[in-house]
């Protein structure tokens, strides 16, 4: 057994696997690495493929799909590895793109989890949505990235390559030390899909560890493979587990406060999208809303395990504010001292 463990999940992915499983298998060493395919019950014929063609790569069947959450869970608790990368099936990468990441954690023990430099893999000089050179969270929950604000994004030229503590790591190319994902209870399967690696990035740090960005790895990353940036069920389920993860991770004294402002902004949002007649959307919104009430008293007990509430690394202001009034359309210009530092 390697001491790395290279997971992608896949659930009716026979597209991506053709495309970019070939630059894993090529481009991951063998000597440190096992590539391992779960399998979250996919009926076409992806199983088949990787055993015709890559009979190398290892495979975890599922018999149903149990989401980004419960199928990382599932397969995790099966193997041995010191570390394990959860790698999109969307994701091409480059030669020399694991070994970085392996000796930083290697030399780095106090950091539990870290990611590459994603890049846009239809557009290589620019980051990806999904992560860019490691991502951050603003006052009310709101995420973005050194690389991308909202839905502006970056050229990459260079200006985030150094290695740095981010708040969360993206979950498209995510690499763990597997005991500490056993022993937070990996990523939450209450949230299906959609940020639970950000909801377990910041358990990490509430036990101390940090989360890295080591933009010396980079890899190339298609995004929305599973569900398109546009689709109403990704936005909802956003809208949703944002409220969740903050109802679980925020100290009690910023919670309630936090949680009004959110929902009220949440509110002028679905108007927003009402009045545009994206009536899909609206919908979205409100189902959002009502599985969170729904969900809440779970959440709030799910905060009695956590012992102390971290914030280290949270943007103090409103990213939606600093983007839209004040102009500040990259990270570059965001101020470093508006950044929770203790």
């Amino acid at each position: 057994m390697n001491r790395v463990a290279v997971i992608i999940l896949n659930w009716n992915g026979i597209t991506f696997l053709k495309q970019f499983l070939p630059s894993v298998i090529a481009n991951t060493p063998a000597a440190i690495a096992d590539i391992i395919v779960a399998d979250n019950g996919s009926n076409d014929e992806s199983v088949q493929h990787i055993k015709a063609t890559h009979p190398s790569v290892q495979i975890i069947q599922f018999d149903r799909n149990y989401g980004f959450t419960g199928g990382y869970n599932k397969a995790i608790s099966s193997i041995n590895h010191e570390y394990t990368v959860l790698l999109n099936s969307d994701v091409e990468v480059p030669q020399g793109w694991l070994e970085p990441l392996v000796a930083e954690m290697d030399k780095n023990k106090e950091v539990g989890a870290c990611m590459p430099k994603i890049i846009a893999q239809q557009n290589k000089d620019s980051f990806e949505y999904a992560g860019a050179s490691g991502g951050f969270l603003d006052k009310f929950g709101y995420p973005f990235c050194r690389g991308r604000i909202l839905s502006s994004l970056e050229n990459d030229n260079g200006q985030y390559d150094n290695p740095t503590p981010v708040f969360w790591a993206s979950g498209a190319c995510l690499m763990v030390r597997t005991r500490l994902y056993r022993e937070l209870g990996g990523l939450d399967s209450d949230f299906f899909a959609h940020m639970e690696e950000i909801d377990f990035c910041w358990r990490l740090q509430h036990e101390g560890y940090k989360v890295m960005a080591y933009p010396q790895s980079k890899v190339y990353h298609v995004g929305g493979g599973t569900l398109p940036n546009n689709n109403p069920r990704k936005m909802y389920l956003n809208f949703r587990n944002s409220l969740l993860m903050l109802t679980k991770n925020l100290p009690k004294r910023l919670l309630f406060r936090t949680l009004f402002i959110r929902m009220i902004l949440d509110g002028a949002a679905g108007i927003v999208f009402l009045l545009q007649g994206k009536w899909s959307f609206f919908v979205s919104v409100l189902k959002a809303h009502r599985d969170f009430y729904k969900m809440a008293d779970k959440f709030i007990e799910k905060r009695k395990s956590i012992s102390k509430h971290s914030t280290l690394g949270l943007y103090k202001k409103s990213i939606i504010l600093s983007y839209v009034v004040k102009g500040k359309k990259t990270f570059s210009r965001l101020n470093k001292a508006d950044f929770i530092e203790k």
